[in-house]
């Protein structure tokens, strides 16, 4: 009996529901159902992506198929109406004006009534033979009805009534909140951006929030013109700095977005044109794009990569964060990330100006030479009494770019294989020095 009444009153709020959703189709409709605020149909579908709440399908009496519907506890209304008004939603609070209970006790005072009205209306066995007949005569003459005298109403037509009402006022009630929201809509000036990009886009909405899952996980966020950018993960030391106030918005904003707040690339520079300098000469850009590793036996299985068709090279290289953000946001040319990712293996002389040796270090010492125990061909430096390092190999491509096109010089492949070791060597030849001036003191 109980569930029966639950559903009975499950169908009557969804077809509250359906009445209001017709009078107001933009707005998101909240009922209060004893401490919840239940959503239907597709109001509860987009509260529940928004919210991240879970969706569920319930059959009512009436209903074809299974309504979805989606709750949330009456006290966590303060923190999820802001999250959904944030993601662009009109939303309008219905709650009851007469409680359940208040309906229970008024059908059960129904019901008394009518219980004593028939107890009165009984007469009993020991009355006056005499006083039944006169009031049987009373009963058969004919009733004048007063004008001024309100007819009493049965109880159903009574509680129809009653219902009628209580749906009217919250149709009322709605009404006025989608009213109000949509006053203070117009009211509301709009948020200054807490900076500007290059091409004039309003940053607004940067903040830091902990994360669901693991609330060790801090990330930050913004909007860009109203548009919802990607979280990032925050570092450890970026968000306690951000928390002391040390980091402002604008500077995380060019730590975890710094593509979102460089100048785009116009349209005719990005597409064209189609070539560029090679080591011997002008060279056709047949094909760029990305694409997303699906070998299993590949070691970089799953990562995004750049792949790159020039001339009759064939290439493809692992594509960093950044240089993923500066393509899709459109803030580099084909022709910069080709010669950034594929320089080397295009022999281009601006790919090896980033290759410097360490300061001290004398460049007559590096030597390339050819290693006749294995046929290959290594780099080494001779740095005097601080040392030597070891033999590297060099790749196909720097042996080419050194010694048929020369486009990289000696020094720049030996500090592109050994800077590690060379600083190593500095560094040692510094701490000996150190040691015996201590040592003569």
């Amino acid at each position: 009996m109980a569930k029966k009444q639950e559903q009975e009153t499950a169908a009557d709020m969804l077809r509250q529901f359906d009445s209001l959703k017709q009078k107001h189709p933009d707005a998101m409709l909240l009922f209060r159902k004893g401490d919840f605020y239940e959503m239907y149909r597709e109001d509860a579908v987009k509260a529940a992506a928004v919210l991240a709440i879970t969706l569920t399908s319930r059959v009512l009496p009436g209903e074809k198929a299974p309504v979805k519907y989606t709750l949330f506890p009456y006290h966590a209304l303060d923190v999820y109406l802001p999250k959904l008004i944030r993601s662009g939603q009109r939303v309008a609070i219905c709650d009851p004006i007469e409680t359940p209970r208040q309906k229970k006790e008024e059908k059960a005072d129904l019901k008394a009534g009518e219980k004593s009205k028939v107890k009165e209306e009984i007469i009993p066995n020991n009355t006056d033979m005499a006083k039944k007949k006169k009031e049987q005569a009373v009963q058969d003459k004919p009733v004048q009805t007063d004008p001024n005298e309100v007819k009493e109403k049965p109880a159903r037509q009574k509680s129809t009534e009653q219902k009628a009402g209580t749906e009217q006022k919250a149709e009322a009630k709605a009404d006025a909140n989608v009213e109000q929201q949509a006053e203070a809509k117009k009211e509301r000036k709009p948020r200054e951006p807490q900076m500007v990009t290059a091409d004039g886009g309003k940053v607004t909405h940067g903040h830091a929030y902990q994360g669901k899952d693991n609330p060790e996980d801090w990330y930050f966020t913004a909007k860009i013109d109203g548009q919802q950018l990607k979280p990032q993960k925050m570092d450890a030391a970026d968000l306690a700095a951000y928390q002391k106030k040390e980091l402002t918005v604008p500077q995380l904003m060019e730590r975890y977005y710094p593509t979102k707040l460089m100048p785009k690339v116009s349209e005719d520079t990005y597409r064209f044109p189609r070539q560029m300098e090679g080591a011997e000469g002008s060279v056709a850009i047949e094909k760029f794009n990305v694409y997303k590793e699906k070998d299993e036996q590949r070691p970089d299985f799953g990562r995004y990569k750049f792949y790159a068709q020039v001339g009759d090279a064939r290439m493809s290289a692992v594509a960093s964060r950044q240089d993923l953000n500066a393509y899709f946001d459109r803030v580099m040319t084909p022709n910069q990330l080709i010669e950034k990712n594929f320089g080397e293996r295009l022999h281009l002389k601006s790919a090896y100006e980033k290759y410097r040796l360490p300061e001290g270090v004398d460049p007559k010492g590096v030597r390339v030479a050819k290693d006749h125990t294995d046929n290959k061909w290594k780099v080494y430096v001779d740095m005097g009494d601080k040392g030597k390092t070891a033999r590297h190999e060099i790749s196909f491509d720097d042996g080419y770019s050194l010694f048929k096109t020369r486009t990289a010089t000696r020094e720049q492949i030996a500090a592109k294989y050994l800077t590690p070791e060379i600083n190593g060597l500095l560094s040692a030849q510094t701490n000996r020095l150190e040691k015996s001036n201590s040592m003569k003191i």
